[in-house]
C-alpha cells in the first residue's frame, strides 16, 4: 500500500509539471518510479504515463502546436534512437548517464547565460536538438533537456514550446514502447488493475491541477521552472550513473 501511494504521488506531481512546463513528467517522476518499481517496470510506467499525459494535454493545446518544428524534431529524435541503441551495446550505461548529465548541465548553463542573445531558429539546430534528444532518451532516459536547450537558445515562446512538446513526447513514448515490446526487451508491468486505474486517475488529476496553475503562472516563471526541472533531471542522471558504478 505504501509503495502504491508513493507511485500515485510521483505520477500526480509529474503530470502537473508536464502541463506547466511542457516536459516535466519523465524528469520528475522517473527517478521515483524506477526506485519503487524497478528499472524495467518503472521505465515502462513512465513511458505509458508520459504518452497518456501528452495525448490528453494535446487535446487542450492543439491550436498552439507548431507542427513544422514538431515534424523535424520528432523525425530526427526517432533517427537519434538508432545510434543510441548501438552505443548502448559497447559503452556502459552508467558512463553514458554521467557524460550526458554533465553535457546537458553545461549546455543549459551556456543557454541561460546567453541573456538576451537569441540564436536564429535554423533547421540545423532543430536537427541537432532532435537527434540529441532521441539519443539521450535511449541511452539515459532523458530526452527533454536537449530540446529545452534548443528552446532557450532560440527564444521559443514558452506556451508554444510547451504545446509542441506534447505530440513530440507522445511520438517518442509510443516509439519507445513499440520498440521494447517488439524486441521483447520488456513487457507491460504486472500491476493490479486497481493500481493501473489509480495511476490513470493520478495522471488526470495532476493535469487538472497543472491546468489550473497555468492560468496563474506567468510564462517567464514557467520557463524558469523548465530550466530547474532540466537541471534536476540532469543531476539525477549523473547521480544514477555514479550509483551504478559504485554498486
Amino acid at each position: 500500500m505504501g509503495t502504491t501511494v508513493l507511485v500515485i504521488a510521483a505520477v500526480l506531481v509529474g503530470s502537473s509539471m508536464q502541463r506547466i512546463t511542457g516536459m516535466g513528467f519523465a524528469l520528475v517522476a522517473a527517478p521515483f518510479l524506477v526506485l519503487l518499481l524497478g528499472p524495467v517496470d518503472g521505465v515502462i510506467v513512465v513511458n505509458v504515463c508520459g504518452a497518456l499525459t501528452a495525448s490528453i494535454i494535446l487535446l487542450r493545446v492543439f491550436r498552439q502546436v507548431v507542427w513544422r518544428r514538431y515534424g523535424i524534431l520528432a523525425i530526427c529524435a526517432v533517427i537519434g534512437i538508432v545510434p543510441g541503441s548501438y552505443v548502448l551495446q559497447f559503452v556502459p550505461a552508467a558512463w553514458l548517464e554521467i557524460s550526458i548529465g554533465v553535457l546537458v548541465i553545461a549546455g543549459l548553463t551556456i543557454s541561460v547565460n546567453l541573456g538576451r542573445v537569441v540564436l536564429p531558429d535554423r533547421t540545423g539546430f532543430r536537427v541537432i536538438a532532435g537527434m540529441a534528444s532521441g539519443f539521450m532518451n535511449t541511452t539515459a532516459g532523458v530526452g527533454g533537456p536537449a530540446v529545452s536547450i534548443y528552446a532557450i537558445a532560440t527564444g521559443w515562446p514558452q506556451r508554444s514550446f510547451a504545446a509542441t512538446m506534447q505530440p513530440y513526447f507522445l511520438t517518442i513514448g509510443l516509439v519507445s514502447l513499440a520498440s521494447k515490446f517488439a524486441l521483447g526487451s520488456a513487457d507491460l508491468p504486472h500491476l493490479p488493475v486497481l493500481v493501473w486505474v489509480l495511476i490513470a486517475c493520478a495522471c488526470i488529476v495532476g493535469l487538472i491541477v497543472g491546468d489550473r496553475l497555468t492560468t496563474v503562472i506567468e510564462p517567464h516563471v514557467a520557463r524558469r521552472l523548465l530550466v530547474i526541472v532540466a537541471y534536476l533531471g540532469s543531476c539525477a542522471t549523473i547521480v544514477r550513473g555514479v550509483l551504478e558504478l559504485l554498486a
